[in-house]
């Protein structure tokens, strides 16, 4: 089982660019998916973006498309997701998640471990 420990998250104002980092460890990372997930209060956790094991490939919620970036070091184990142009919609508690799979997913069902998260504010 992998373990994964996000970071980065924090208090910022709309408009404003944040970076989470979710570092990984128990398994060669470069060789499965990872994604992102969040999830505010009251409402059900939802897809944020993802990126493949093999050449990078990645996928965007339309939510988020064109705003955040996924991206990934394999050599430090670590997957990120930049945030420009930040929403106070945007608000939500942010999990990484591991699959076990080459591919990319953006069902919760189709991720493995999953990261205890990290707090996004974004004021108006």
């Amino acid at each position: 089982q992998v373990q994964l420990v996000e970071s980065g998250g924090g208090l910022v104002q709309a408009g404003g660019s944040l970076r989470l980092s979710c570092a990984a460890s128990g398994r060669i990372f470069s060789s499965y998916a990872m994604g992102w997930f969040r999830q505010a209060p009251g409402k059900e956790r939802e897809f944020v973006a993802a990126i493949n094991g093999g050449a990078g490939g990645s996928y965007y919620a339309d939510s988020v498309r064109g705003r955040f970036t996924i991206s990934r070091d394999n050599a430090k184990n670590t997957v990120y997701l930049q945030m420009n142009s930040l929403k106070p919609e945007d608000t939500a508690v942010y999990y990484c998640a591991a699959r076990n799979s080459y591919a990319v997913a953006t069902t919760r069902q189709a991720y493995n471990d999953w990261g205890r998260g990290t707090q996004v504010t974004v004021s108006s």
